[in-house]
């Protein structure tokens, strides 16, 4: 049980190495194919056990949540049962509307500290879905393909694990909603299959093309990784944030170095694949 002494968890930066979205949905929704991946790194949720449920958000970006008591957090406290009440203080690291699925990231973290200390109901990841359709993936932070509207989840082969990772956001918040509308509808193909390096290498991301039109420096976000030799470098989900593979720490850290010098302004997050 949670008692006086605080349990912390890391809400894992979550980024697609591919996204290929089929076609739009009756329902309002677009059908996916993606490859989830997870940085070893992100937000930071500390949780105490208190009379009732409460959310306390800070760090950079938490002006970014407008109302604290109603964000993903809450909102998972408030789906899966948990004796007496959690005190939860976020500390927000991630910039919002960023495409890491930050809110869900919270959400799975939350979902995880209520998993150590009380177990799941066995319909946990459809309790997850009616959060978010990329909560259930990142409840278990697993590198997996997802399907349908990303909820459809089947392991992939991890051969990335341990990979460098620099992501790069031009502090510029980016709605979902806006660049999936903005896409153009043609179906350019299903994802790949085989390892995770595979889908990675042969894959796309068909909402880079629709972000670009509504945020244009995401193509100098691309140009900057892409001169520092990356294995791979692309936008995560709807933007803006751009993520680049390396294959040494050295490289990665090599590359953080100059663009800070370039763009001071621009946010970054550095780590590992999981």
């Amino acid at each position: 049980m949670i008692g006086r002494v605080a349990i912390t968890e890391t809400a894992y930066a979550k980024i697609n190495l591919a996204l290929h979205v089929r076609k739009r949905r009756e329902d309002g929704y677009h059908e996916l194919e993606t490859l989830f991946a997870f940085i070893d790194n992100g937000d930071v949720l500390t949780a105490r056990a208190t009379a009732q449920d409460s959310v306390e958000t800070h760090g950079e970006f938490a002006s970014g949540i407008d109302n604290p008591f109603d964000n993903l957090v809450a909102r998972a406290l408030g789906a899966f049962p948990h004796p007496g009440g959690m005190s939860v203080m976020l500390d927000k690291r991630l910039p919002v509307a960023a495409g890491l699925g930050g809110g869900s990231a919270d959400a799975g973290a939350a979902i995880r500290i209520i998993e150590a200390q009380y177990g799941l109901p066995d319909d946990w990841q459809a309790r997850a879905a009616k959060l978010g359709a990329d909560v259930p993936a990142c409840v278990r932070s697993e590198m997996a393909v997802g399907r349908g509207t990303g909820t459809e989840l089947q392991l992939a082969e991890n051969d990335l694990s341990g990979m460098p990772v620099l992501l790069l956001n031009p502090r510029i918040p980016l709605s979902t909603g806006l660049v999936f509308k903005a896409w153009d509808g043609q179906d350019r193909g299903a994802l790949p299959t085989g390892p995770a390096s595979n889908i990675a290498r042969e894959g796309r991301n068909d909402l880079e093309a629709p972000a670009l039109s509504l945020c244009p420096v995401i193509g100098d976000v691309l140009a900057m990784l892409n001169k520092t030799s990356p294995w791979l470098a692309r936008m995560s989900g709807s933007g803006a944030t751009c993520f680049a593979l390396y294959e040494s720490v050295e490289a990665r850290d090599a590359a953080a170095r100059k663009i800070t010098i370039q763009q001071p302004e621009w946010w970054q997050m550095a780590g590992s694949l999981r």
